[in-house]
């Protein structure tokens, strides 16, 4: 019988550091070709929208998909897991905790793969439920020695300081800009709900990398087209979905300062086609939009650890 998980037990199941890894199993099963990922669609209904997302892994041996609505009540996310040969339903996973660890995952992947190894500093600009997670990853891939975090409100970001300040056992600095929030840092976020950039590429430093992990949606955007210009190499989780999704892309592209042909995928970079790091001076972009493949992978990470625990509730089907 199919087990379902609530959030709680998701959260218990899927450390940060287990979710970057099993992220990694992933991109390098779609990098041997063993992978189907179908970007994210979206049904306008009277009071929101509909989003559905699947894929499907040989190398993990399932598929599934991602279903939520997003109303002004907020939304309510499921992951839908199956078995590979058989298409036997193994579980359902209430994913909110889930979406927001393998968000934050899967920019630990890429910071691994594309910051510099000596990185020690990460300036995040964002402090809300996403913005918790992004910094997790980061500093579960790097040694991070500083930290700042800017967002509008100072109420907020001094809370997110304080908070992840004691889980991280690291000092945060909250501060009054974006500019100094990322000026000199090694790693840079951006997790936003922004319509307009939030960072400008004169900002960075050689060596920089970005992760830009807030907009999925063709009207928003987080960064502005110097970042993009300047970045030495672009990497997108999919991209299929990122020519749909992408303002950060879609916006240059429309200007003709940024083609398609500039951007690798994220599985080309760990499967080893691509070198994640062109130089130690390179600025490196990274352009997360979420992926239906990393809600699967966390997903069986998570099912079958709860088998081998015994955890979750047996459903009737």
């Amino acid at each position: 019988m199919a087990l379902f998980l609530n959030e709680r037990e998701v959260a218990q199941l899927l450390p940060m550091k287990e979710c970057v890894d099993v992220l990694e199993e992933a991109f390098a099963h779609a990098g041997a070709g063993q992978v189907e990922n179908k970007p994210r669609s979206r049904i306008r209904m009277p009071g929101g929208f509909f989003h559905f997302m699947a894929a499907a892994d040989a190398g993990h041996g399932v598929f599934g998909y991602k279903a939520y609505p997003s109303f002004a009540g907020g939304a309510k996310m499921l992951v839908m897991l199956y078995d590979f040969e058989s298409g036997e339903l193994l579980a359902c996973l209430e994913a909110g905790r889930l979406g927001q660890i393998r968000t934050g995952a899967a920019s630990g992947l890429a910071t691994r793969h594309m910051a510099r190894a000596n990185a020690s500093s990460v300036g995040i600009i964002g402090s809300g439920f996403q913005a918790r997670s992004q910094l997790e990853a980061i500093c579960a891939v790097r040694d991070i020695k500083e930290a700042r975090v800017y967002s509008r409100r100072p109420e907020r970001r001094e809370d997110f300081a304080r908070r992840m300040g004691e889980a991280l056992s690291l000092v945060i600095t909250p501060v009054a800009s974006a500019q100094d929030c990322v000026a000199g840092m090694d790693v840079v976020v951006t997790i936003t709900s922004a319509r307009d950039p939030v960072l400008e590429g004169e900002w960075l430093k050689p060596g920089a990398h970005v992760n830009a992990a807030g907009g999925n949606h063709w009207m928003r955007r987080e960064v502005d087209e110097a970042t993009v210009t300047r970045a030495d190499l672009i990497v997108v989780d999919d991209l299929e979905q990122a020519k749909v999704e992408c303002g950060d892309l879609l916006y240059p592209q429309g200007r003709g300062t940024f083609r398609w042909e500039m951007v690798h995928e994220l599985r080309e970079v760990i499967a080893g086609r691509v070198p994640g790091r062109p130089s130690d001076q390179s600025v490196t972009l990274f352009e997360s939009l979420g992926v239906a493949l990393e809600d699967i992978a966390a997903a069986q990470l998570v099912y079958h650890k709860a088998r081998e625990q015994g955890i979750g509730q047996e459903l009737p089907f």
